[in-house]
């Protein structure tokens, strides 16, 4: 139980250091914006140190699972974190920072060719953005997108050299997806197989329907992506996270339906054999 309460409490720590990373480095905000900031690390934290310490998860799926949420984690910082040191450079600069700044444009250079992600995640951002500002968007834009690429790959090599998630122990499917009911909606393994590859073609679509959907509202309600640091890490950091996210999660429910497939397969197997003896 002690164990189970330490890993909680530094989770929900670490998830409200993360909320928090943007204004902690840049110049300080508002005081209502910094008020604004706390409240969401607390209960960002709150939900985390509560679903990590109850036996049984209601939200968070993969708990009992790693390094998935490990994975997700480790990708969702770096991204907040290497976009405000690109976003910071601008107002002080750093040896650090012009490195990665530097590191980000050339990446993001590479990547803004008519109909890639970077440039149409470019067209999120207002007409009347600063040259200087569209050029930390770009390198932000493009570091974002190797990151998330960077966690598929990391997680594909997971599942495909270390055996995930049987490395990890016995997989159960209602603690380590709270969400998803085997018992109603037809065969699990259709099901399983279903949500993940809604959820995989979801994940390639996103960096590309994301920004199309950013332009539309912009068109009817105005600008609803601010050229405001804060504004952009958050933006760039959804943008590169979200269809990441999506992606590991169908690999992963694929994955899944294929462990129990075999079981499946194994013990059927097993009965013919003891029925032919």
């Amino acid at each position: 139980m002690l164990g189970r309460v330490t890993g909680a409490l530094t989770r929900a720590l670490l998830v409200g250091l993360l909320v928090a990373t943007p204004a902690l480095l840049l110049p300080p905000m508002a005081a209502t914006t910094t008020e604004i900031v706390l409240l969401i690390a607390i209960l960002a934290s709150t939900l985390t140190f509560i679903e990590y310490v109850s036996t049984y998860p209601s939200l968070i799926e993969f708990r009992d699972a790693p390094p998935i949420n490990r994975l997700r984690f480790a990708s969702l910082f770096s991204m907040i974190f290497f976009l405000t040191v690109i976003f910071n450079h601008a107002l002080a600069p750093t040896p650090l920072s012009a490195a990665i700044e530097g590191l980000g444009g050339m990446v993001g250079r590479a990547l803004d060719f008519p109909y890639s992600p970077v440039h149409l995640a470019m067209l999120m951002v207002p007409a009347d953005t600063p040259a200087e500002m569209l050029t930390a968007v770009r390198a932000a834009a493009g570091l974002a997108l190797i990151i998330a690429l960077m966690t598929v790959g990391l997680f594909i090599v997971t599942v495909r050299l270390a055996g995930w998630p049987t490395n990890a122990g016995v997989f159960n499917v209602w603690i380590n997806l709270p969400l998803f009911d085997p018992t109603t909606g037809g065969d699990v393994i259709l099901r399983l197989q279903r949500d993940g590859r809604i959820n995989l073609i979801g994940g390639a679509l996103m960096p590309f329907l994301i920004p199309a959907l950013v332009t539309v509202g912009s068109a009817i309600t105005g600008p609803l992506v601010v050229a405001t640091p804060h504004v952009l890490i958050w933006a760039f950091s959804a943008w590169g996270f979200l269809p990441a996210s999506m992606a590991i999660r169908g690999i992963a429910m694929l994955r899944v339906a294929e462990l129990i497939e075999d079981k499946r397969r194994r013990a059927y197997a097993s009965a013919k054999d003891m029925q032919a003896a």
